[in-house]
């Protein structure tokens, strides 16, 4: 079986920054990509940002040039570095991958249980 559990959620002021973490641990044979998404009340989930298993990245369109994604491959970990927050950024996060699992070298899908993030004065 496999887990994955985020940390670093928390309150914050607009324009304040935030760290999450997701590490990954269990029966694993290899982590493709890595991911964030997040769901505001009411709204569906969406993703914030993609870490391929390559080293390319990729962002939804509101984080871009505020959020940055990395992996530490030695430690199957993911972090969401999240800069200038907004109101509009506050949401449960939740920590996504797809990793290669026994038997049979197959890939599935995982989730976090999410970390609520909240961004108010």
């Amino acid at each position: 079986q496999v887990q994955l559990v985020e940390s670093g959620g928390g309150l914050v002021r607009p324009g304040g920054s935030l760290r999450l973490s997701c590490a990954a641990s269990g029966n694993i044979l290899r982590i493709n990509t890595m991911n964030w998404y997040r769901q505001a009340p009411g709204k569906q989930r969406e993703l914030v940002a993609r870490f391929f298993s390559g080293g390319r990245t990729e962002y939804g369109d509101s984080v871009k040039g505020r959020f940055t994604i990395s992996r530490d491959y030695t430690k199957d970990t993911v972090s969401l570095q999240m800069n200038s927050l907004k109101p509009e950024d506050t949401a449960v996060y939740y920590c996504n991958a797809q990793i290669m699992v026994p038997p049979g070298f197959r890939e599935s899908t995982f989730w976090g249980m999410g970390t609520q993030v909240t961004v108010s004065s």
